[in-house]
């Protein structure tokens, strides 16, 4: 058996594998095998790159780990909902109307790869590894920095909470 022939095998049991895990449903498993594969590329990129430049891991302190985790937040939920990022969503997503103060519902669209990177970008909870893996390597290769980036998003968190908190009371609720 040549290498075409096995690859050929391994696609039709991929692909029997997709159709009975799906069902009727709209399952892309090849769109986010090759999005884990992206995401575990970039990984690995990074610890080379940290490697050969001998930067150090910094130990992260529980001040750091918050403010990190409201910064995450704060830009997951802006490029998965935000209006202004819509453009960033669009060649995956179509747009379905508001679901919150400033924040939009979106269908994701198309098949394959493109549907997966759909699901991926309108959903803050699936972005917020990307954007943790990003800023933590921040961490690494530039930490003045990332340390003064990710205080100012959290800050935004903050804000953000309050502007709902405010609205919230305005509205009697």
């Amino acid at each position: 058996m040549d290498l075409t022939q096995a690859l050929s095998g391994a696609r039709r049991r991929a692909d029997r594998e997709e159709r009975a895990y799906a069902g009727d449903e709209e399952r892309p498993l090849k769109g986010y095998l090759a999005l884990m594969g992206a995401y575990g590329a970039g990984v690995a990129g990074l610890v080379a790159a940290a490697r050969a430049a001998r930067r150090p891991v910094p130990r992260l302190s529980p001040s750091d780990v918050l403010l990190l985790g409201g910064a995450t937040h704060w830009v997951a939920h802006t490029l998965a909902k935000d209006p202004v990022t819509s453009p960033l969503r669009a060649p995956f997503a179509r747009y379905r109307g508001t679901s919150g103060p400033a924040e939009l519902e979106e269908d994701v669209r198309g098949s394959g790869v493109r549907h997966a990177v759909g699901e991926l970008l309108t959903c803050p909870f699936c972005l917020g590894l990307w954007v943790t893996t990003g800023l933590g390597a921040g961490y690494v290769f530039a930490p003045a920095f990332t340390r003064f980036a990710v205080g100012s998003l959290a800050a935004l968190t903050g804000a953000d909470l309050l502007q709902l908190c405010r609205a919230r009371l305005q509205d009697g609720g």
